[in-house]
């Protein structure tokens, strides 16, 4: 097996102990890991690390590979902490709006037009039997008895009132889906 210090220049010829730097990064990972790092970092970690290490075996004699392989991991390791740690600083959860946002605003009061101009089309009798039942929240049955209609003649009404309100959502290019927890 090839060391990677031989492919890279340096090895014992040059007066410096061979490395083995693919176990040395095996090892890293293994204790990147062991730190809950996902397998990802710890790659990117330890590769790093191995990176720092070559170059710095170049230049001077390492007493002992392995425990400055850690220290170099570690101060990684906290880099990296402190890194994401100032990425997330600036969201405090206190400061969550609880408003809707521009977008929802206006989609609503696009909706509500919309809404205005379908009950404002449809037939008096039909508009009327929706706005009781799903607006004043009356059964089908006082309904009928108000109006001098069959529970099945409400039903009716409501359900092409509906069918009138989904149209209109549609051919203004708006998603009726968003609307059946409300009015179907």
């Amino acid at each position: 097996m090839e060391r990677c210090c031989d492919v890279i220049g340096g090895g014992a010829a040059a007066g410096h102990p061979v490395v083995d730097w693919q176990g040395t990064h095996a090892a890293l990972v293994r204790y990147l890991l062991a730190r809950r790092v996902t397998k990802d970092l710890a790659e990117d970690i330890a590769q790093e690390t191995i990176a720092r290490l070559v170059v710095i075996s170049r230049s001077q004699a390492i007493a002992s590979v392995f425990a400055l392989a850690f220290r170099i991991a570690n101060n990684l390791l906290v880099d990296q902490a402190r890194l994401h740690s100032r990425s997330t600083a600036g969201l405090d959860e206190d400061m969550v709006c609880d408003a809707p946002s521009l977008d929802r605003v206006l989609d609503s009061q696009k909706a509500f037009e919309v809404f205005q101009r379908c009950l404002n089309r449809m037939p008096p009798l039909r508009r009327e039997v929706l706005v009781r039942r799903r607006l004043q929240h009356q059964s089908c049955r006082s309904i009928g008895e108000e109006l001098s209609l069959s529970d099945k003649a409400v039903e009716k009404h409501i359900s092409r009132a509906l069918d009138d309100l989904r149209r209109g959502m549609t051919r203004a290019g708006l998603d009726p889906a968003g609307w059946n927890q409300q009015w179907y």
